[in-house]
């Protein structure tokens, strides 16, 4: 679980331990409520039963910090107002009911982010076994006091302090043939950045066998993949594209074999040129793939997108999309052009009219 805890004083045992805590001259006190309260109390339509709702005290160890908010109503109230109406109140309920599983905490700590900055889950599920390092600054919105920290943890702490309601587990030790039951029983969707290929296999195989769906975005001409082993439990993994080589040939194989199989799975003709030059130089001039923050958080952006389609019972059929930001800018409009030509084309007579016009005469 995430190291923060949540106070309720109306608990004998909360009471004594957060009079503890705000008794420790090493711990740092932080109370707004009494604003917090006042912008609940200006939200329209009024909160009613929100507003006496006892607030809680939050203790975040790796700050030394105790927080006050509002109570749970209240806080989910105020803080997801301004979603409103792109999402509404009833559907914002239904995302809570959601039980959502990350794996793969570069890629999907942009994404983990947004699902918790959008409400659109009740529960996540993190998994990563590698530590925060100084090369993943360029895309994990993350700093250099967070160096050598789990990156699921890094990521848990940090929706514990946009949400500290929300429950997050975190895996560790990632996902291995001895946690992934435990990962992937009960969820509604697995999210799944994570570089290895054998483990890339394993989840899918269990997400399948149980009929969850499974969405992947690659950063790279912004891919994401859908995959509803919910509505097709015989659908081939990875759409059928990745060879059927067994997870004990894919770890015999070198960091180039990797490659060339994981760029057939973006399809070569259509990755990035960029990308497309970089992949023969992974292993000798590159150490790993190339990835930009600015496409790691257009990832974020997408699946949420799609959780929130996948949620309200919307079409999210298996396949393929395609965000490319570099294509969209390449082909953009001209508002002032399309002005012009209305305006041309309004000031051509019709011939009909020419025609009226004529017989007149």
């Amino acid at each position: 679980m995430a190291e923060h805890r949540v106070f309720d004083v109306s608990v004998r045992g909360d009471e004594e331990d957060a009079r503890q805590l705000l008794n420790d001259p090493t711990i740092a006190v932080l109370d707004t409520v009494d604003q917090q309260r006042r912008s609940l109390a200006e939200l329209l339509p009024r909160p009613v039963t929100e507003l006496e709702e006892q607030a809680r005290w939050v203790h975040y160890p790796w700050r030394r910090t105790v927080a006050r908010v509002l109570g749970p109503d209240g806080f989910h109230r105020l803080r997801l107002d301004r979603n409103r109406d792109k999402i509404t109140l009833d559907e914002q309920r239904t995302f809570r009911g959601l039980k959502i599983g990350v794996v793969g905490l570069s890629v999907g700590h942009a994404i983990a982010h947004t699902l918790a900055l959008e409400g659109l889950c009740g529960e996540l599920r993190l998994a990563d076994f590698d530590e925060l390092d100084l090369s993943n600054l360029n895309r994990v919105p993350a700093s250099v006091f967070d160096l050598g920290v789990n990156k699921s943890v890094l990521a848990a702490r940090r929706i514990a302090e946009i949400d500290p309601y929300l429950p997050v587990v975190v895996f560790t030790d990632g996902i291995t043939e001895a946690s992934i039951d435990e990962f992937v029983d009960g969820l509604d969707l697995v999210i799944e950045e994570c570089d290895s290929l054998e483990v890339k296999l394993l989840v899918r195989e269990h997400a399948r066998r149980r009929r969850i769906p499974v969405v992947m975005e690659t950063s790279d001409g912004g891919v994401l993949d859908v995959e509803r082993f919910d509505l097709d439990p015989d659908r081939p993994l990875l759409h059928g594209l990745l060879p059927d080589l067994g997870p004990a040939r894919f770890s015999a194989m070198t960091t180039e074999e990797k490659t060339a199989v994981a760029a057939s799975i973006l399809d070569p003709a259509k990755i990035t040129a960029r990308m497309a030059a970089s992949v023969p130089q992974i292993g000798s001039t590159l150490s790993a793939w190339p990835q930009l923050g600015g496409d790691v958080a257009l990832g974020g952006a997408a699946v949420a997108a799609a959780v929130r389609t996948f949620g309200r019972g919307e079409s999210l059929p298996s396949g393929r999309r395609r965000i490319d930001l570099d294509a969209l800018l390449r082909a953009g409009e001209d508002p002032l052009a399309r002005q012009r030509d209305s305006a041309a084309r309004a000031a051509v007579p019709s011939q009909s009219a020419s025609g009226d016009d004529a017989d007149t005469a």
